[in-house]
């Protein structure tokens, strides 16, 4: 780790101590919320307003709490959920289910959900670019891919300096028309998400330049780059690496395309009054006040769902899942309902902000 990487990480745990302390009580009441022994079953017992499992660890958090809001399961049966992406035009949320090789759609008039896509070729993140084009990154093939309106489909990129794809991940897209997306390559390290094979190109982060067709890298400084987004006004950029769990980065964007003074942005370890809960995050979306919504997972009752963070790095809020958390988008006609995939499962729940983002 370089000298700056050092001071910017000595940073993030000096402000993680800070907050600890104005947050320890908050954090206590999430370790102990209904976490595993929440039902929700179509017949469940209707949840008492205010929902327990949504925690306000920071007042800051306050005002994105709906008193009269709860947490809700919409779908489940998936073997790994991952990449949501809300269409705004046709009303629906897409979804992949990797392992089964499938994305699924949730209609909102009526909670209908259909087989969008199968063979999906073990499609992870998705998004949906300026046009209404759908976006996916397919383990199966190594590949970025656009499904056009009338179906076909175009494949933006596949191969870096003649060389395959890892299997790319996580997408986002830029008000240019770019296309920014990771390959850490967990598609090709076992058949369960894609097909067995060998990584020839270091893990990195690209940009697609969709005008030219030109492919470069934006940055290969974090061993596993996953989940990505934006700011609210494209001035930063967000990363997960999952290679070093527990950690969210951030760069500046400089002139729309490039990346620079990478940082240490948030730290995923939530310490209680009597213990630590160390896990990490996988995908993250901002909000329009510029909060990072980043999903939870593999840290257990208590920590497993949501984390939010304020602008300065700072933990203020966690909705409380009972599974693992993926990855997460903002939908709805007033981009004010957060959905969530999170393993078998598909949550949502409305809050009072809305998505930065398109989808």
């Amino acid at each position: 780790m370089r000298r700056e990487d050092e001071k910017l990480l000595e940073r993030s745990k000096a402000i993680g101590r800070r907050s600890f302390i104005g947050g320890t009580m908050a954090a206590t009441l999430a370790a102990t919320a209904m976490g595993q022994g929440r039902d929700y079953g179509q017949g469940a017992a209707p949840v008492r307003y205010p929902d327990r499992d949504i925690i306000v660890l920071d007042p800051r958090f306050a005002r994105y709490k709906l008193g009269n809001a709860a947490i809700q399961r919409l779908y489940s049966g998936m073997l790994w959920a991952e990449g949501p992406a809300w269409n705004g035009v046709g009303r629906y949320l897409v979804w992949s289910d990797i392992p089964n090789d499938i994305q699924h759609r949730w209609l909102a008039e009526d909670g209908h959900v259909s087989s969008f896509r199968s063979p999906s070729n073990n499609s992870n993140g998705n998004t949906f670019d300026w046009e209404g084009r759908q976006l996916s990154c397919e383990h199966g093939t190594r590949r970025v891919v656009r499904y056009e309106h009338n179906g076909k489909v175009t494949v933006l990129a596949d191969k870096w300096q003649g060389k395959p794809f890892n299997a790319p991940n996580d997408l986002v897209v830029h008000p240019d028309g770019g296309v920014w997306f990771t390959d850490p390559g967990y598609g090709s390290v076992g058949n369960y998400e894609g097909n067995k094979g060998e990584l020839l190109i270091k893990e990195a982060i690209y940009r697609i330049d969709v005008k030219t067709g030109q492919l470069a890298v934006v940055s290969d400084e974090l061993k596993k780059p996953n989940g990505v987004c934006f700011s609210p006004d494209y001035k930063k950029f967000y990363a997960v690496d999952t290679g070093r769990p527990g950690s969210i980065t951030v760069w500046d964007v400089v002139n729309g395309n490039k990346l620079d003074h990478k940082r240490v942005f948030a730290l995923m370890s939530l310490k209680t009054k009597d213990r630590e809960l160390v896990g990490g995050t996988d995908g993250l979306r901002a909000d329009v006040d510029g909060n990072i919504w980043a999903s939870a997972g593999w840290g257990g009752e208590g920590f497993d769902g949501v984390h939010i963070f304020a602008p300065d790095g700072q933990r203020i809020g966690q909705i409380v899942l009972p599974e693992t958390a993926s990855n997460i988008c903002f939908g709805g006609p007033k981009r004010n309902r957060l959905f969530i995939t999170a393993s078998q499962s598909l949550y949502a729940l409305y809050v009072e902000t809305q998505g930065a983002h398109i989808c």
